[in-house]
C-alpha cells in the first residue's frame, strides 16, 4: 500500500469548485467564538461540497489568519455570507426555500442515524457556540433537531467535529452515491 501524493488526487481548482455540483447544504454558525473551529468546519464544508457557510454574529469572518490555518484555502473556495444574528440567517434561508436544522441536544431531537434527507430538498444545518450551542431563539425558529448520539462521559463534542459528522451524513445521503466516489 502506498500513500497518495496530493498531485495524484487531481482536485478540483477554486474555479472547478465554484462550477462543480453543491451539496444542498449551508452550514450556519451561531456565535462561534474559535477561529480555529471557523476555518476547520470552512475546510469540511470544501471537503463536501457544501453550498455555503454563515457566518453569523460574534463568528469570525474571512480574511483572518487563524482562519486561513485550518481552512488552507477553503475560506475562498467555499461561499459565505455573513449575518447580524443566526436568526436573521434563518429567516433569510428559510424565505429562500430552506430546511432548517439545529444540530442540538433537544426534547423530541431526531437521532442522526434515523435522519432520512430527502433528494430535491435544500438544507441548512445551525451549529453553535462552544459553550451555550445553538441559542434556544434559534433553535425555535427551526424545522426540526438533529442530534448526535454519543455514548461516553461527555454530552457534547467540539462544533467542527459535530459540523464534520453530520456534513458527511448529508453528503452520504444525497452526493457521494450520484458523483461515485
Amino acid at each position: 500500500m502506498r500513500k497518495v501524493r496530493t498531485v495524484e488526487m487531481k482536485r478540483l481548482t477554486v474555479d472547478e469548485f465554484r462550477k462543480a455540483e453543491k451539496l444542498p447544504l449551508v452550514v450556519v454558525l451561531d456565535n462561534v467564538r474559535s477561529m480555529h473551529n471557523v476555518g476547520s468546519v470552512f475546510r469540511t464544508a470544501d471537503a463536501f461540497r457544501a453550498e455555503a457557510v454563515c457566518l453569523c454574529g460574534i463568528t469570525g469572518i474571512p480574511p483572518h489568519p487563524e482562519i486561513h490555518k485550518t481552512a488552507l484555502g477553503a475560506e475562498d473556495s467555499v461561499s459565505w455570507h455573513h449575518f447580524a444574528t443566526a436568526s436573521e440567517a434563518v429567516g433569510h434561508l428559510h424565505a429562500n426555500g430552506y430546511l432548517v436544522i439545529a444540530v442540538e441536544q433537544v426534547e423530541h431531537s431526531t437521532k442522526l442515524q434515523r435522519f432520512q434527507a430527502v433528494g430535491g430538498e435544500k438544507y441548512a444545518i445551525v451549529v453553535g457556540n462552544e459553550v451555550k450551542g445553538v441559542c434556544q431563539e434559534v433553535v425555535d425558529l427551526c424545522d426540526g433537531c438533529l442530534e448526535i448520539p454519543q455514548l461516553g462521559t461527555k454530552h457534547s463534542l467540539n462544533v467542527s467535529v459535530a459540523t464534520g459528522i453530520v456534513v458527511y451524513e448529508f453528503a452520504r445521503q444525497l452526493l457521494l452515491q450520484r458523483i461515485n466516489i
